[in-house]
């Protein structure tokens, strides 16, 4: 039986532009055990882990006239080296050199004719360290018959893999008058009204939602009652190009989680998130970085954030398989950047998705999650499906904030140290943040258009001086 992909998936496929590459990618940093971490051992330990699932062996193969939905067709030529390639840093082997490698690699596209995902082994970091860089389409992780690439990646148990025995054999393609016949019997429908009216935006999103396969019109249905006001103006929403700029940064989980306990023991708010501080210390951010642009910054200056939240809370183990009834909900929340205070901020945040998730007015997003384990990697991938399928005009930056496990996770025998997402760039927007929680880190990938946010260094610091201001600040208060 072939398998054709869903309306949505096929319109990240179109929606595709040389300035918006439609995956997502993530920037992982591993201390290699005594004996050495090599390329080798990366290829051996991905071919086990993509074993069961077929989805990392197949190639879209388009219709004659695209009369219906692309389908998944075995790749009778798959090359697992082509995937998985390998690069090195020039001394001393710096983060910064590394986020340059990022930056260029991360925009590229990938290939169609061959299954859409690539890693990267990045060795020559100082410290002995190595990177892993992933890039994965948004058209392959659903989270029901694919996880991103870094999600297979990683377990919690340490050590060499043992013998892979591979039994992978191709099935026959199917030919061009199978498919058209099959077609012909297809309910499906072809995404490209759908693609229409998520470009034309807010006015043709309830008939998108009315004509859109796989749920996609109980989110534009959604989106239509909850974001009827357009995103301010702002320097974030402008036209981009093809080149990126992409930063990270690695601030303390503790840090966070004081900040809460302080609000929490002087005041009534008893579910205040670490995401609520998350958002409140980007607020700050970008309220210091547009004062150092000369941009005006009055008391009712926001900055809206897009920022699907896990509905759920339940912890993560990094070997389980997918669990039915994880869900993401969508926020539209207004940083609250003109406020002067810090611990307001908070609390003006904290109420926003307090009455967003309690007033049922979040995008709850089960149609795009399906099944997916608590995992960082694809969950930023399906919250990145999410804010593409959202018109740029009702949010001004997306913000994807996936808590990860906090113990530590192996590639094989390596120790991962930190991770990182790059969050792909939306049409129209500047900017995208991807933040993961980890092994009491919480750790920052920004991810900029190259030519408008020449300052994307100033903002990173911007979060940590926030971040450091709501310490005081609360501490002040206490």
């Amino acid at each position: 039986m072939t398998d054709r992909l869903t309306s949505l998936d096929a319109s990240f496929l179109y929606l595709e532009e040389p300035t918006t590459a439609m995956h997502v990618s993530a920037v992982m940093v591993f201390q290699p055990p005594e004996g050495g971490f090599d390329y080798d051992r990366l290829v051996g330990l991905i071919r086990q882990r993509i074993a069961e699932w077929p989805r990392y062996r197949q190639v879209v193969k388009d219709l004659p006239a695209r009369l219906a939905n692309p389908v998944w067709v075995d790749d009778r030529n798959f090359d697992l080296t082509y995937h998985v390639r390998r690069s090195a840093l020039p001394r001393p082997g710096t983060d910064e050199q590394l986020e340059e490698f990022v930056a260029r690699v991360q925009p590229r596209p990938l290939d169609r004719t061959r299954p859409l995902w690539e890693v990267y082994l990045v060795e020559g970091l100082q410290y002995g360290r190595f990177a892993v860089v992933t890039k994965t389409h948004q058209a392959l992780v659903d989270g029901v018959h694919a996880l991103d690439i870094g999600h297979l990646l990683v377990s919690s148990e340490s050590g060499d893999i043992g013998t892979v025995v591979d039994t992978w054999r191709p099935a026959p393609a199917p030919h061009d008058v199978e498919l058209l016949g099959r077609a012909l019997l297809d309910t499906l429908r072809t995404p490209g009204r759908v693609v229409e009216a998520v470009r034309e935006g807010f006015g043709e999103v309830r008939e998108a939602g009315s004509r859109a396969a796989d749920g996609l019109g109980s989110l534009a249905s959604t989106l239509a009652r909850t974001a009827a006001r357009p995103a301010p103006s702002s320097p974030l929403n402008t036209q981009i190009g093809s080149s990126r700029r992409f930063v990270m940064v690695g601030t303390d989980l503790a840090d966070y989680r004081t900040i809460r306990a302080r609000v929490r023991a002087r005041s009534a708010e008893d579910d205040l998130s670490v995401n609520d501080v998350v958002l409140a210390t980007l607020a700050g951010a970008f309220r210091a970085w547009l004062l150092m642009r000369g941009e005006s910054v009055h008391s009712r200056t926001v900055v809206r954030a897009m920022v699907p939240v896990s509905m759920y809370e339940a912890p993560f183990h990094a070997d389980s398989a997918p669990a039915l009834g994880n869900r993401l909900a969508a926020c539209f929340v207004d940083l609250p950047v003109g406020e002067p205070v810090p611990s307001m901020r908070l609390h003006q945040v904290a109420f926003q998705m307090r009455h967003q998730i309690e007033s049922g007015r979040a995008v709850e997003a089960d149609t795009l999650a399906g099944v997916a384990g608590f995992a960082s990697p694809t969950l930023h991938s399906l919250a990145a499906r999410l804010g593409s399928a959202v018109s740029r005009r009702f949010f001004n930056v997306l913000v994807t904030n996936v808590p990860g496990p906090q113990w530590p996770l192996y590639a094989g025998p390596a120790r991962m140290l930190s991770t990182y997402p790059v969050i792909p760039l939306a049409k129209g927007q500047a900017l995208a943040i991807g933040l993961t929680s980890y092994d009491g880190g919480v750790y920052y990938g920004l991810n900029a258009d190259r030519a408008s946010m020449p300052d994307l260094d100033v903002l990173a610091q911007t979060i940590v001086d926030s971040l450091n201001e709501l310490l005081l600040d609360t501490e002040e208060s206490a």
